[in-house]
């Protein structure tokens, strides 16, 4: 399995984050956010394959390009459509999904299902394009300890901060990994054959294990040939204040992540109307960056108060504190 991104719309414009998790048997696609104009370059078929909406909150550039996704996925039923965001995103959807005449809807069909998140608990509703979305239909509320779902091949996590209205940041964490070592394999000289995929598959696995004529207690060949491989992850923070009490949660919750992507809406010079704004500066992004031992930091959704020159400026501020910092690669700044 792999995780890759891509950081979608430009330098000071809006900005948004695909996420795939590609397991070598599927791809989950997984989107932060989506602000206006950001899915103009995103192919057509990979908005039709979207799994998730994942919204950090809604100001208007976090959310401006709603319309577009929903017009592609109003009426998607060949699976659920998924909204996660903080507290008010039920309603908020609600008005989203109700600010259209519905008169044509009556042979179509689709479901949407919209989670809304706060410190403790999940509340989901569903609507129902055949209903003219005019029904909320409460699921229910469950709890929650940061990790909010399960796909199989990653979880995915939030944690509420505050940006003046509560802002999601989220982390998704892929799947470890099991996999046959071939030379621990060859080393009690067994073959490759049929017993391999019982033999990944406890539900049917029998115990002990024939393996070419030779009798094996299960225990022993895990033991002897499984070797876990910890997955990949990738962080997604934006738009809310990194004060102390943010910094202290999120240097545990982000620790060894492998690529944190990070508003950077000031210099460090503006630490004072980072603070008013609840935003972060560069040096503060890159001390969290190194407090976690993250491996990557790419920084994005930068003020367009600030010229092109600034940009690369504010890269060689994070850079100063932590070395491995970037761009997204599609902007050809460095």
């Amino acid at each position: 399995m792999s995780i890759s991104f891509e950081i979608l719309g430009s330098p000071a414009s809006d900005n948004a984050l695909l996420v795939r998790v590609d397991s070598g048997q599927a791809v989950s696609r997984l989107l932060f956010d989506c602000g206006s104009g950001c899915l103009d370059a995103v192919p057509y078929g990979e908005i039709l394959a979207l799994d998730h909406l994942f919204l950090s909150h809604f100001h208007m550039d976090h959310i401006g390009g709603f319309d577009c996704l929903f017009r592609a996925l109003f009426n998607r039923h060949q699976k659920l459509n998924q909204v996660w965001g903080p507290a008010g995103t039920i309603e908020i959807m609600h008005h989203r999904f109700r600010g259209f005449l519905w008169n044509l809807h009556a042979e179509m069909s689709g479901t949407w299902l919209v989670h809304e998140v706060t410190p403790l608990a999940v509340t989901t509703a569903r609507f129902e394009l055949q209903e003219a979305f005019a029904i909320r239909h409460d699921v229910g509320t469950r709890s929650h300890d940061g990790e909010l779902l399960d796909i199989g091949t990653c979880t995915i996590e939030a944690h509420v901060m505050d940006h003046g209205t509560p802002s999601l940041a989220y982390v998704v964490r892929e799947t470890t990994r099991t996999n046959v070592d071939p030379r621990r394999m060859a080393a009690l000289g067994l073959k490759p054959g049929p017993w391999l995929k019982q033999f990944k598959q406890d539900a049917t696995a029998s115990d002990p294990l024939l393996v070419d004529g030779q009798s094996f207690p299960l225990a022993f060949l895990r033991d002897a040939l499984l070797t876990e491989t910890p997955g990949e992850s990738i962080a997604y923070l934006t738009d809310f204040l990194l004060d102390d009490a943010a910094m202290a949660l999120l240097s545990q919750v982000l620790q060894g992540c492998d690529t944190v992507v990070c508003e950077t809406q000031y210099r460090n010079s503006d630490e004072a109307l980072a603070r008013k704004n609840h935003h972060m500066t560069t040096g503060r992004v890159a001390e969290l960056a190194t407090r976690a031992g993250v491996k990557r930091l790419v920084l994005f959704h930068l003020s367009d108060r600030y010229t092109p020159a600034e940009w690369r400026d504010m890269l060689e501020e994070a850079r100063a504190v932590f070395p491995h910092t970037e761009f997204s690669p599609t902007w050809q700044i460095r």
